[in-house]
């Protein structure tokens, strides 16, 4: 695009701020977003996977910190996806009313779904839980599943 001359002192002035907010905009863009870029696409860090508690020593306090951590994450990570999820059903209902009972079903089933597992996983934990409330949970399900079936589907008779 040309750059056309400016009528008055006015439009001198307009394009004088403009230019003094765009040009560092534009200089930080090209000299340092796009360089980066290339080798390096993402910009959110990547933690590596630590063992999980059920690997640590009882008495290893850094590797219980970093498992906590982790389960943190991926608990913050899974809510996420969780809220994901139900607000593509969202729109997807106000985009498709008054036939959103059909056309949403997939994504409805892929919701509930993802809400049963993320419930399986962290519901009933309470506010302030960690990574060994967790796994105890996850052992006390397993430990019903094996003596009574699994959960929800009542008691077996012997």
């Amino acid at each position: 695009m040309p750059e056309v001359e400016p009528r008055n002192i006015v439009e001198k002035f307009f394009n004088s701020v403009a230019n003094v907010l765009v040009t560092p905009t534009v200089w930080v863009r090209e000299k340092i977003v796009e360089p980066n870029q290339q080798s390096y696409p993402w910009y959110h860090q990547k933690f590596r996977r630590v063992p999980t508690i059920d690997e640590c020593y009882t008495d290893d306090v850094v590797c219980y910190y970093e498992a906590d951590a982790q389960y943190k994450r991926d608990r913050l990570v899974d809510s996420n996806i969780l809220s994901i999820l139900r607000a593509r059903f969202e729109d997807c209902t106000l985009y498709e009313a008054p036939d959103h009972l059909e056309k949403c079903k997939p994504l409805w089933n892929q919701y509930e779904e993802a809400q049963t597992n993320w419930f399986i996983k962290y519901g009933d934990l309470g506010g302030y839980h960690n990574v060994k409330t967790a796994y105890m949970k996850q052992k006390h399900r397993m430990i019903w599943e094996r003596r009574h079936g699994p959960v929800g589907s009542g008691k077996k008779t012997e």
